[in-house]
């Protein structure tokens, strides 16, 4: 592990470059395909470039790690990685169909075919082949045939160009349920019918030059043709009815059949602990301990130690699993785990969790042990008595307690926790579930950092993309705005996450909601912020409680840093040891920190710093 370098400077500057993005959708299926991205060009080349535009740079010949990557029109996850992010092969003289090798680019978030020769019809399962796709541009080719149905199974799609075509029929009215969509194109073609209802009214779109269309403002009402025999209208109304009727019945039924299911279920697992109860008896299970001064244990301790993981004893819930605390017979309190269901090998997990073991700073909660029983993953560490700092910040009854320097302290610490792990943890490590109940607080406030490497445990669906689309990430305020557009997390991510962090801490206001603005405003803390700004404003944010206590200069500084933060440009944000040093200076006159605990990081002056997250087995 790269050991920090310790010195004194009360006056610094320094400079260098933002940081590489990196990969993120990770799991068994995509994080180790990067051999089907290779193929997946490869099919693509033989399949839609029979002139060899693409020869001269697409040279498979080289073997080299990160090579397609300097392929003209691909851009990768990571530069030394041969992983597909995004193809722009836009006037490339492509001829054929549809490729359907694509596919093995399993990680494709954008594809771009536009202005070519490419005909025939857009496969009806294009959802199965470009599972993440937020960008698709099949404009200016000659595909023709019906948009395909699946499109509206592409949830991620941002932006979706099929205009200049030969297209024809009715535009698929399930797109409107395409909640992220900003930008719909099918000028240019030649559907009819009645055209989707967007839910989201900020949705662009464009049904210029196609004759048939109707349903909007600008294209009309749609007419609806009379029938010339009205008593075959009665007779299909009745039948609608009777139908009707009859699927109300079977609802109705429905209803009550799984109500008194969910009743059974609940019968049979009052505490919500079956999984538990399924691996009692495993027997001989012993907790690997990182640390030789913790007395050995077995699951059967956890298992008592928990009361068989009983509701009561759950302490915490967040994506990356349940913590449970855990309490022996001599009194010692532990907090357990139990991570969310991974499809991570047991010789994966284990990889892992060597790289984590050794993992240890001063303001990391620090991982004691681990064991796995069946497909359960368990993860034991230090208990941490004053809880998370969420919970101190909106406690569930009264008001919060901490005072300004104790706010400071923990933001300082937690800072430093985060920097090491960004500039100085060998391997470096983005966190991407920075929130304040990450934030862990022992018995004298010191602030400790949880779930830092645990998003390479978790299945892709459960970590990062399906929590999007469920809205967790957004509704809960920390998510930075560029990875509704990317899904990839960054460095600069997680600093706009800890610039929320900061924001509560100052107005202890929720990120989510905003209890001192006015009940027409509708939008998070961030955006409150940035509201108060334009409106020079921004000293109304302060926390009533810590004003005018002779802390006022603190807190606006504070405030000041925590705003840069949460920049909307990723560039205009500070790195994480620059928020250290900022938050650092600001509270220099309680002495939270020595002088021998100023961060240099290792990385400073490195043009080419690449940001890893925690390293694969074999990766020192």
């Amino acid at each position: 592990m790269i050991l920090m370098k310790m010195v004194l400077q009360s006056s610094w500057v320094f400079s260098y470059h933002v940081f590489v993005s990196f990969l993120l959708l990770i799991s068994s299926g995509i994080t180790y395909g990067t051999e089907t991205d290779i193929f997946c060009l490869q099919t693509i080349k033989k399949s839609i470039d029979p002139n060899n535009y693409l020869t001269s740079s697409w040279n498979f010949n080289n073997k080299t790690e990160g090579f397609i990557c300097r392929f003209t029109g691909v851009e990768c996850w990571h530069p030394d990685e041969n992983r597909v992010l995004n193809l722009k092969l836009s006037n490339m003289g492509l001829k054929g169909q549809f490729p359907r090798g694509i596919v093995n680019c399993s990680s494709l978030t954008g594809l771009d075919l536009s202005v070519n020769g490419l005909s025939g019809t857009i496969p009806v399962d294009i959802s199965s082949l470009l599972n993440y796709v937020t960008s698709l541009d099949l404009s200016s080719n000659e595909f023709s045939g019906e948009i395909p149905l699946s499109l509206a199974n592409c949830t991620y799609l941002n932006t979706l160009k099929l205009n200049q075509n030969q297209l024809t029929g009715q535009i698929p009215l399930q797109l409107g349920t395409l909640t992220r969509l900003k930008a719909f194109d099918v000028s240019d073609n030649s559907l009819t019918g009645q055209v989707p209802n967007f839910t989201d009214g900020k949705v662009t779109v464009n049904y210029a030059n196609n004759q048939g269309l109707c349903g909007s403002l600008s294209l009309g009402v749609c007419k609806v043709k009379a029938s010339s025999k009205s008593n075959t209208a009665v007779i299909a109304g009745a039948a609608v009815g009777a139908v009707t009727l009859a699927l109300l019945g079977l609802a109705v039924v429905m209803f009550f059949f799984m109500r008194h299911g969910t009743y059974r279920r609940k019968e049979e697992d009052p505490e919500g602990n079956k999984w538990a109860r399924s691996i009692k008896g495993t027997k001989g299970i012993k907790v690997s301990l990182f640390e030789k001064s913790i007395s050995k244990m077995k699951l059967s301790d956890l298992m008592k130690a928990t009361n068989n993981f009983s509701n009561s004893n759950i302490i915490g819930t967040g994506r990356t699993g349940t913590v449970y605390k855990a309490t022996f017979e001599d009194g010692t309190a532990f907090m357990v785990k139990r991570l969310q269901e991974s499809q991570h090998s047991e010789k994966e997990f284990m990889s892992e969790m060597a790289t984590l073991g050794i993992v240890k700073h001063r303001n990391l909660v620090p991982l004691l042990g681990f064991c796995m029983a069946k497909k359960e993953r368990l993860l034991v560490y230090k208990n941490m008595p004053n809880g998370m700092l969420h919970d101190q910040l909106h406690p569930a009854a009264g008001e919060c307690t901490l005072d300004w320097p104790l706010r400071l302290k923990i933001a300082i610490g937690a800072a430093k926790g985060f920097a090491w792990l960004h500039h100085s943890c060998n391997p470096r490590i983005i966190h991407r579930n920075i929130s304040s109940k990450c934030i862990l607080l022992d018995a004298e406030f010191e602030p400790k950092i949880s779930d830092f490497g645990l998003a390479r445990l978790m299945n892709p669906l459960d970590t990062h993309l399906s929590t999007f689309v469920n809205g967790e990430f957004g509704d809960f305020g920390y998510v930075a705005p560029e990875y509704t557009k990317t899904l990839v997390a960054t460095p600069k991510g997680d600093v706009f996450s800890f610039g929320t962090v900061l924001l509560e801490l100052v107005t202890g206001e929720r990120p989510a909601s905003v209890a001192k603005a006015p009940e027409t405003f509708k939008g998070n803390l961030v955006e409150w912020i940035a509201e108060l700004t334009t409106n020079s404003k921004l000293h109304d944010a302060i926390d009533e409680s810590l004003v005018d206590k002779g802390d006022d200069n603190e807190l606006f500084q504070f405030l000041k840093v925590a705003c840069n933060c949460v920049s909307e440009t990723p560039k205009q944000r500070p790195t994480m040891f620059e928020v250290y040093q900022f938050l650092r200076a600001i509270g220099s006159r309680y002495n939270f920190t020595t002088e021998d605990e100023i961060l240099i990081p290792e990385d400073i002056g490195n043009d080419n710093m690449d940001e890893l997250i925690v390293a694969r087995e074999g990766n020192n």
